[in-house]
């Protein structure tokens, strides 16, 4: 029973924070309810890396208003918001806060209104809103909620009895909407996401526990920690020990662990020890960290050892605070600059090579955050900046960086780094921005791929039976092979990518494939398509043996 008339930002906070630890708690099962059964970076895990965001910012001072605390977590997750579903959870949070402006304490009325203004928001950040998807699901129940306040405005026991209830009744609706997902035999991810954060915050409302929230937060030193690195003054000890258990003795209990604790004590200051028997996390500073890996040892296996030398650190920082030699005179500012998101040592090879000035790391296996893309965009010297995504899912991302950047940006969307080659091969110094704009989308356009990787789970898709391990072909984004070669599923591909008027095929090689075999698939394409020109080049891409590119 929720008895809370009003939520200020402390509370809104403690919601938040128990919403973003429901959702790291499932984050697998979110991601297995995606329907391409690809290695590629997940639902669940783009919106929980998004939450993680949004509470650390929340958690970085004490927020009494609801408003201040509002803005604190839109702003962390916009900056944290990675793959499209990331990037819709901070629209949703983005809306609910502006809706809250001068806002002190919200009222169940206020929080419904906030709830469809973030609906809103986030509709408008797609260009081509699907049903059937987060967004459904949020703003049913943002209409729901509307309803719900005006037969009781004081009642939030009722309403989120209402978001919960509506929530689950539409998230099982959403195959209905999107035949793939009925195909597939399961709900939309995102929703089932956006669900587990409602359901986080009903459980603090009723005082309701379902983990320690602040095991979230442990372990990310840039925040955690922020306090306790005070370089300024004497150093007592002198390294900083961060480390992990896992797979703790059989006979460990928690009075073990709370015997470490006082044992690291007595070795040094700043003893953190967060986590379960699962995990748990250490932090401590000290002369010795011969002993407090000792005893972590007596506990279990150590993960995640890290150990900084306070004293190396002081003397970097004196050094760098100390009076900088006169600075080299910055180079003008060029009239245009290009970004390119890319995965593999090959492919970020090949885009420096056609003059791209910033590469972010990321891609399938990996989506960049929006701050990730926002920051390349600024750290490139020129007036006008292009953006390769490279990814569906960083679409988006790169879009609402853009519309954060201080200088005129173009977001060309690339949905694989073939298209962005190609992109950036179009570019030309000598017309405007806009005619470049238009010839690189042109260029990307003209570019057909097909990939090849592996399943990692049991399937259907359009009438394609995939099992665990097999290797898969994807042409234009869907999966239309299935088998247990490599070569003959990518050859068997080729006949639905090659069309009769093309001219160069492109094998880019993955990290997992030897440049002899792909070669010799390069030679028998070549072989089997003499009437086109056969490149073949190296990608290191994870996970993909292979991405090939007609033009």
């Amino acid at each position: 029973m929720i008895q809370h008339k009003t939520i200020d930002g402390l509370l809104l906070r403690d919601m938040v924070v128990a919403g973003a630890a429901l959702l790291e708690k499932n984050r697998e099962a979110v991601d297995a309810l995606n329907v391409f059964p690809v290695p590629d970076g997940d639902t669940g895990t783009n919106m929980s890396l998004t939450m993680q965001s949004a509470t650390r910012e929340v958690n970085s001072k004490e927020f009494l208003r609801a408003d201040e605390a509002a803005a604190a977590i839109s702003k962390g997750a916009l900056k944290g918001a990675r793959g499209n579903s990331g990037v819709i959870t901070s629209q949703l949070l983005r809306g609910f806060s502006s809706a809250l402006k001068g806002v002190e304490k919200i009222t169940p009325v206020q929080f419904a209104q906030a709830l469809k203004a973030g609906a809103d928001k986030a509709y408008k950040a797609v260009m081509k809103p699907k049903e059937g998807t987060i967004l459904t699901v949020a703003r049913v129940v943002a209409e729901d909620a509307l309803k719900q306040v005006e037969k009781a405005p004081d009642d939030y026991d009722g309403l989120f009895d209402v978001i919960l209830k509506s929530g689950e009744e539409i998230l099982r609706r959403t195959p209905e909407m999107l035949p793939a997902l009925k195909a597939a035999g399961v709900v939309d991810s995102g929703g089932r996401g956006l669900l587990l954060i409602y359901t986080g915050y009903a459980a603090v409302l009723r005082g309701e526990e379902i983990e320690d929230p602040a095991a979230l937060m442990a372990g990310d030193t840039s925040e955690t920690f922020e306090d306790i690195h005070d370089l300024s003054g004497e150093i007592r000890y002198a390294y900083c020990v961060e480390f992990a258990v896992k797979n703790f003795r059989e006979d460990c209990t928690e009075g073990d662990v709370d015997s470490f604790r006082r044992r690291l004590k007595r070795i040094g200051d700043c003893v953190v020890v967060t986590g379960d028997m699962d995990l748990t996390k250490v932090h401590v500073h000290t002369n010795t960290p011969g002993s407090a890996l000792e005893y972590g040892i007596e506990l279990g296996e150590l993960v995640g050892i890290e150990i900084r030398n306070m004293l190396e650190m002081k003397r970097e920082k004196e050094a760098a605070e100390a009076p900088a030699a006169p600075a080299k005179p910055l180079e003008p500012e060029k009239d245009f600059g290009m970004v390119a998101v890319s995965l593999g040592e090959g492919f970020s090879s090949i885009f420096r090579d056609l003059a791209v000035d910033h590469i972010v790391e990321g891609g399938q296996t990996m989506n960049p955050s929006i701050d990730d893309i926002l920051s390349a965009i600024n750290s490139v010297n020129a007036r006008c900046v292009f953006v390769f995504p490279n990814n569906g899912n960083v679409v988006l991302a790169a879009q609402q960086a853009a519309e954060l950047a201080d200088k005129q940006v173009f977001v060309i969307p690339t949905k694989n780094v073939a298209m962005g080659i190609a992109a950036a091969v179009a570019f030309q110094t000598d017309v405007s921005a806009e005619e470049n704009a238009r010839r690189m989308d042109e260029a990307a356009q003209h570019v057909r791929t097909g990939t090849v990787t592996y399943a990692v789970r049991d399937s259907e898709y359009n009438g394609v039976q995939i099992h665990k391990d097999d290797i898969i072909g994807m042409h234009n984004g869907q999966i239309a092979y299935s088998g247990n070669s490599v070569h003959d599923v990518a050859m068997e591909m080729m006949k639905a990518v090659v069309g009769e008027d093309d001219e160069l095929i492109t094998v880019y090689y993955g990290a997992d494939v030897t440049e002899s075999d792909a070669q010799a698939m390069a030679d028998e394409i070549a072989a089997a398509y003499p009437d086109c020109d056969v490149e073949c080049m190296f990608g290191g891409q994870p996970l993909y043996y292979y991405l090939i590119s007609v033009e």
